[in-house]
């Protein structure tokens, strides 16, 4: 009897221990865990609703996260920065209503060409054949702006084509940032100054659209240019920042098929005429011709002015050789002689450019010189073949050294090749 009791016993102990870890399994469920990523995006959601448009699903909304370390405050800001922006420059609109100017058309270098191994657009910077200073003769800075503004809406709605046609989400975009052809011209400060307020633009309003960038051909002078472009490169974007120099086909045909690269960058695509650099595709740029030009009283803005009634010296020194010495200068109404010499330090004096009449009163002129020598640089502009009518020079000059530490912190780029080749 003991023992049948105690079985039973024993049997009701197990059965009551059973429902109490039911019940205790039952009633202390587990919230799932939110992550910090998704608890800033309902944050970001809830704050911006009132902006929200029915194809800002998800994803789109993370980018404006990921541009800004998921910080909500600023990633908002930049979000109704962005919708404002927009708002303003009639974006929406823009695939059916704008058509860029002529001159755009023709010598904007660039283009998409097909598509990487994962989907997403492939475009080609021709950098190397990019006459900024002319396309700034001849068009509007709201046509620049809307023009690149025009072609990263046709960019997204390549996105929502290729995400149809393969079944998941694409986006981004693999850049081939040609630099083929770049040379001391290019530092030309506005130019420069344009390309970059137009990086900055796109930057603004369509975050996280650059997957990965490989630029090829770099120059000798990348180090410079990219000291140039040093303020708008995050941490971030150098990790998608690849530079392969000459030796750029095998890496590029990693993410690329060789059927959707073009010939003159290592794959087999080349135009129906059998062109290996597919104009039809990418706008291959060059010198734009003085006939587009429009007025360009502006030019002379925030340049530095001097009156010169007979000789005008500007001295520079220069104490790393190697260092490049830039400028560009309008004159009102008339022409001028223009040279640069060099002063050692026994004072001897060195031609380095003979002096010229330049007609800087039609069009600006800019240059620069490779100083492969140390000492004090000077610009001179002549006016003793017309002394008797003084002349009013705009000019900007500047220095850009060689520095071995700026050299130095650009070595995170080559270091990606070799990471890159494994």
């Amino acid at each position: 009897m003991l023992s049948k009791w105690s079985t039973k016993r024993n049997k009701s102990k197990q059965d009551g221990d059973k429902m109490s870890r039911k019940k205790y399994t039952f009633s202390h469920e587990v919230e799932p865990v939110v992550s910090k990523e998704d608890m800033a995006l309902r944050q970001l959601k809830a704050q911006v609703k009132n902006l929200m448009k029915p194809e800002h699903d998800d994803h789109y909304m993370q980018t404006w996260l990921k541009a800004r370390s998921y910080d909500v405050t600023k990633a908002e800001q930049m979000f109704r920065n962005s919708m404002a922006y927009r708002e303003k420059m009639k974006v929406d609109t823009l695939l059916d209503k704008y058509t860029p100017p002529e001159v755009l058309q023709k010598y904007l270098t660039g283009g998409d060409c097909g598509h990487d191994k994962e989907g997403s657009p492939l475009r080609v910077e021709l950098f190397g054949h990019l006459d900024i200073k002319g396309l700034m003769f001849s068009a509007k800075k709201v046509d620049l702006e809307k023009t690149k503004l025009l072609r990263c809406e046709q960019t997204a709605k390549d996105w929502d084509r290729q995400s149809k046609k393969l079944g998941r989400r694409i986006h981004g975009v693999t850049v081939i940032f040609d630099m083929e052809g770049v040379g001391t011209r290019t530092l030309w400060r506005p130019g420069i100054e344009m390309y970059l307020h137009l990086v900055k633009m796109l930057e603004d309003n369509y975050p996280e659209m650059m997957k990965r960038m490989f630029v090829v051909n770099a120059p000798a002078i990348f180090p410079i240019l990219y000291k140039l472009c040093r303020p708008l490169v995050s941490e971030d974007m150098k990790k998608k920042i690849h530079v392969l120099g000459t030796n750029f086909q095998n890496v590029l045909l990693q993410y690329i098929d060789a059927s959707e690269l073009p010939v003159f960058l290592g794959g087999k695509l080349t135009d129906p005429d059998g062109n290996p650099r597919c104009p039809s595709l990418i706008c291959q740029g060059g010198l734009v011709p003085e006939s587009y030009y429009l007025q360009n009283d502006t030019v002379a803005n925030n340049l530095k002015a001097a009156n010169v009634s007979k000789k005008l010296e500007l001295e520079y020194t220069v104490d790393r050789p190697d260092s490049i010495l830039r400028w560009e200068f309008k004159t009102e109404g008339y022409d001028i002689g223009f040279g640069v010499f060099r002063k050692d330090k026994d004072d001897a004096v060195t031609e380095v450019l003979p002096v010229e009449r330049v007609n800087s009163h039609m069009v600006p002129e800019d240059g620069s010189v490779n100083c492969d020598q140390t000492g004090t640089y000077i610009l001179c502009f002549d006016n003793s073949f017309s002394w008797a009518r003084s002349k009013k020079v705009f000019y900007h000059v500047e220095v850009l050294a060689n520095e071995t530490a700026h050299a130095e912190e650009i070595g995170w780029i080559e270091n990606q090749l070799t990471g890159l080749a494994l």
